[in-house]
């Protein structure tokens, strides 16, 4: 095959992830390609000449968009700049809807196949988002099993390949060796903390998880993983913030001792140990889904975000572990109802041998068996099949007849 010279753009750490492991898969089917585009410290470990940095780009809910929209929208320039200069053969887009739904749309000017890699929720919100989808982007790869039947009900070619996260073996590092090299003490049971992956979600999320933390005391440990696309200042400020303003369990007249948090790198391992998880909505909760760790979905983000995305979702679920299943089975705590008194009150029962957990674990066990099964269709993976796919595009004869048009500059929303 020729070489080719190939966009992808993740805006997210979980598209920093996927997106690494693409570049690993091409590189195999394509030794002489290259790859250039938005993405995180993985992707650039992975070989991808980065134009713009995820970690520049990463921000979250409406009013959080529009206060970084010029800085967002400077990126955005300089990457559409690079498709211009560049011309890429193939494209592949990675989840983060709001820059490359846009994105998107200036490779179709150019006549650039499009793939997305890990659709946008456009099921639950957004839905008028379909026919930019339909006209601007050539193949979804969809990892979870009931989109594949949303997007070709709507003519739209998809294909469940399977979730790459459904195909990880479970993290080798022994409990032993993860509290020594975390300073934890392996003789108490372990609390996973999962804020998210952005700074915002540190500040709107870590407090109420603290507050939590006071409330269940010392008889626990808990894990703070640092996403790749923050820094541990970003994390330990949060913390130390937090941890000045947690409150006392009520009906104490001072706190008690501060609980025992330790920053961590490795997400699957701490999730992998830990007793039970709070883990904010987002890829996280499909990780601890895949491993069988009881957890928590909880998330919080401004006023004005959440009366807009009310208007606008019509899912039964914001969890999704709970939309693949059907019902819910891992309990949701956002906005108004997420508070470290919920957050204890649903945390307990799963912490201790009962029905809650066995149930629990056993529901979460139908999950990743559900996530599996594309994959399970052939012998290669998840993201073996989206690389084989990706690569089938490019040599589509009617393509190479199209005549280049020029990239049309669009405010990125």
């Amino acid at each position: 095959m020729a070489t080719q010279k190939i966009f992808l753009s993740a805006g997210e750490a979980s598209g920093d992830h996927y997106g690494s492991l693409l570049i690993e898969a091409l590189r195999r089917l394509a030794p002489q390609a290259e790859f250039f585009g938005l993405g995180g410290p993985q992707m650039e470990r992975a070989g991808q000449r980065r134009i713009i940095r995820a970690e520049d780009v990463a921000v979250m809910g409406f009013t959080e968009v529009v206060a970084h929209l010029p800085r967002i929208y400077a990126r955005y320039r300089k990457l559409t700049a690079s498709l211009r200069r560049e011309r890429p053969t193939l494209a592949i887009l990675i989840d983060f809807p709001d820059v490359n739904l846009r994105l998107a749309e200036q490779l179709h000017r150019i006549h650039t196949p499009v793939v997305y890699f890990v659709s946008p929720q456009l099921w639950a919100w957004k839905q008028r988002r379909i026919a930019r989808v339909k006209r601007f982007v050539d193949r979804m790869l969809v990892i979870f099993p009931f989109e594949e039947s949303f997007y070709r009900e709507r003519g739209i070619a998809a294909d469940f390949v399977g979730h790459p996260l459904a195909e990880m073996e479970p993290p080798r590092i022994a409990r032993e060796a993860f509290a020594r090299e975390n300073r934890l003490d392996s003789s108490k049971p372990w609390i996973g903390l999962l804020p998210g992956s952005r700074k915002k979600e540190l500040q709107a999320n870590l407090p109420p998880m603290l507050e939590a933390a006071h409330q269940l005391g010392s008889k626990y440990e808990f894990l703070l993983p640092v996403a790749p696309t923050l820094q541990d200042s970003d994390a330990e400020a949060a913390l130390h913030r937090s941890l000045r303003g947690a409150a006392p369990p009520s009906g104490m007249r001072q706190a008690p001792s501060r609980p025992v948090v330790r920053l961590v790198r490795d997400a699957r391992a701490a999730l992998f140990h830990a007793r039970a998880s709070v883990v904010a909505s987002g890829t996280a909760t499909v990780e601890a889904a895949i491993l069988g760790n009881p957890f928590l979905v909880v998330y919080r983000v401004s006023p004005l975000t959440h009366a807009v995305a009310r208007r606008m979702i019509d899912v039964p679920h914001v969890g999704m572990v709970n939309l693949i299943a059907g019902s819910r089975i891992v309990p949701e705590l956002i906005q108004s109802g997420f508070t470290a008194s919920n957050i204890v009150h649903n945390l307990e029962p799963l912490l201790e041998e009962g029905p809650a957990r066995a149930t629990m674990q056993s529901d979460l066990k139908a999950v990743a068996a559900a996530l599996r099964r594309g994959s399970s269709l052939t012998d290669r993976t998840a993201i073996e099949r989206a690389a084989d796919i990706a690569l089938g595009l490019v040599d589509e004869p009617e393509r190479s007849e199209l005549s280049v048009a020029p990239v049309e500059e669009r405010p990125c929303p």
